[in-house]
């Protein structure tokens, strides 16, 4: 590893995107611990989005080990056959976030949302990135440890990790979190923004955390001590969920952690996006390599992106995912295709934009023009940005061969009305 080259093409990137600070962090085993930053302190605690997830997941790993929580029991109260398994790998049918908040209780939000929201499938039988699902799973741990979800985390993993609790919303909010910005790198405007997550919304997005923070965590997840989950557990939070298929995201997915190929080596991890934030966690769990990038700028995303590249040219080969691979042959877009879908209280609709490429809104917003390839697989053109790095597809009915859900960004909606626009 190059860690000078690094450093330098991570200033150049910074720049480039407009980022107002960034953190990498790396350990690889015999080597230690290097990290470099631009525009922030080394410890400063970066709103860490989704990568809360991975910490949730990890609690309830650490219960299961200890015999507290059952993976594959049926859950309780919510009205329909979930099991803890389901919700860490988002198989559970579950919609992604509804519109009402219920209340300030975990368990309320949680249980009311399952009783109201359409599932997009049947438990197990399929993929959708879920964010009440992990509400559920804060809820369970509350329910086992009879604390908060912010005092188990706290307990169970930061304080046996030396980490200091962090948080972007909740009884212990962490004031000094360092802001978001939202980046707009056409009219080079860069604005703070703040968090606006819900309270009930913690166990999927409130943690903040620096980028070795973050490598410290991914340790161990790699193996190395302390042991807070099972070595068999782990592995089994590591290891590809049968039907876990979250195309746009990455290339598999565990108990609580995404799986992307790179060169035959699988690395596992997560990406988050807070207000105005953006950070990524790897891990190899083959050589116990940990890379981790924290951002408080928007724009962040498509920085990570550039940086990829970068640190395999400096001999960091980092795994990442590449939802272009699935792009063949192009191919105009069936009429099947046009109709509206639904993921919860979000409302997709998708219409002829000319003979070769779809539109698509969501809720009634302009958000992308779709280029189709073989498999129904499609390119995306943000309509504000242009940005073209993102992909999706549809998905036929294995019975009915008709096109059932459209899949963008790891979530499923579901067609609501088979009709012509």
């Amino acid at each position: 590893m190059n860690p000078e080259q690094i450093a330098r093409r991570l200033v150049g990137l910074v720049d480039e995107h407009l980022v107002p600070g960034a953190q990498l962090a790396v350990h690889r085993p015999g080597e230690g611990l290097w990290t470099t930053a631009v525009g922030l302190p080394p410890d400063a605690a970066v709103p860490i989005g989704s990568i809360t997830k991975t910490f949730t997941a990890t609690v309830a790993m650490a219960l299961v080990s200890d015999g507290d929580l059952e993976l594959d029991a049926p859950l309780p109260d919510v009205g329909r056959p979930l099991t803890l398994r389901q919700l860490l790998s988002h198989t559970g049918g579950l919609p992604s976030d509804p519109d009402d908040v219920h209340g300030t209780s975990l368990r309320r939000h949680a249980l009311e949302a399952c009783r109201t929201l359409v599932p997009l499938h049947r438990p197990g039988a399929g993929f959708s990135y879920s964010n009440i699902g992990y509400v559920l799973v804060g809820h369970l741990i509350e329910q086992a440890t009879g604390m908060s979800w912010w005092e188990a985390v706290d307990a169970v993993l930061l304080r046996p990790l030396g980490l200091r609790p962090r948080f972007t919303v909740g009884p212990d909010t962490d004031r000094a979190a360092v802001p978001g910005h939202a980046v707009n790198t056409a009219l080079k405007r860069v604005v703070p923004v703040r968090q606006s997550l819900a309270l009930v919304d913690a166990p999927a997005g409130a943690l903040a955390a620096s980028a070795t923070d973050l490598v410290t965590f991914g340790r161990m997840l790699a193996g190395a001590p302390p042991t807070l989950v099972d070595p068999d557990d782990l592995d089994l939070m590591r290891a590809p969920v049968r039907h876990a298929e979250p195309f746009g995201m990455a290339d598999g997915w565990g108990l609580g952690l995404a799986l992307y190929e790179r060169d035959g080596a699988v690395w596992v991890g997560h990406d988050g996006t807070a207000d105005g934030t953006s950070c990524h966690l790897r891990i190899n769990p083959d050589d116990g390599t940990v890379v981790a990038l924290t951002t408080n700028g928007s724009s962040g995303f498509a920085l990570w992106r550039d940086l990829v590249p970068e640190l395999a040219e400096a001999g960091l080969p980092v795994g990442d995912y590449d939802g272009f691979r699935a792009l063949r042959r192009r191919i105009p877009p069936p009429p099947e295709c046009a109709g509206r879908f639904r993921n919860g209280d979000t409302e997709y609709k998708v219409r002829p934009a000319d003979r070769e490429e779809l539109e698509l809104t969501v809720d009634g917003e302009p958000f992308a023009d779709l280029s189709l390839f073989d498999g129904l697989v499609f390119a995306m053109r943000d309509s504000d940005t242009g940005d073209t790095s993102q992909t999706g597809r549809f998905l036929r009915d294995p019975q009915r061969g008709s096109i059932e859900w459209i899949q963008i960004g790891g979530r499923l909606a579901r067609r609501q009305v088979p009709e012509m626009v």
